[in-house]
């Protein structure tokens, strides 16, 4: 696996975010989808990566600036075929690299609270990330979970 600094401008990637967004659709009413569209993900506080192995797209995520110490974990998504392979893991720390790096202190994130997320919990509780309340400009909802953990 390699990680490699190709945006939603790739038109494998843009397949994987539609599909992630599509996916969000499913699981979520509209008003608890929290996913960033293509746009979105070209803002100068996003840094966005993408997963490859050879010239196949297996996953992204993304890591979201809010402000100089806490950063938030955007668009993480693994390709279909690769599901349950390590890429999740191995972008996840990727993006926990990266943030320590640029000094943030805090990874915070939102994810669907349905039983369909539940791999994603289990995912980041293994990262050491622990729920917390909502953060930023999220508010309590039903259908979202908060995670946060701190930095090295």
């Amino acid at each position: 696996m390699e990680i490699r600094a190709i945006g939603p401008g790739h038109p494998a990637v843009a397949r994987l975010l539609d599909e992630h967004l599509q996916g969000m659709a499913q699981l979520s009413p509209p008003e608890s989808i929290h996913a960033l569209d293509h746009h979105a993900l070209l803002q100068p506080d996003i840094s966005f990566w993408s997963v490859w192995r050879e010239e196949s797209l297996m996953g992204c995520g993304a890591l979201k600036r809010l402000d100089e110490t806490h950063g938030e974990i955007k668009s993480m998504r693994t390709a279909a075929a690769f599901l349950r392979q390590g890429v999740a893991a191995f972008v996840l720390q990727h993006i926990l690299d990266e943030a320590a790096q640029r000094g943030l202190r805090r990874l915070s994130l939102e994810t669907g609270s349905m039983d369909g997320f539940a791999p994603a919990h289990r995912l980041y509780e293994r990262f050491g990330f622990v729920r917390c309340p909502p953060f930023s400009d999220y508010h309590d909802d039903p259908n979202s979970l908060f995670f946060s953990r701190e930095l090295p």
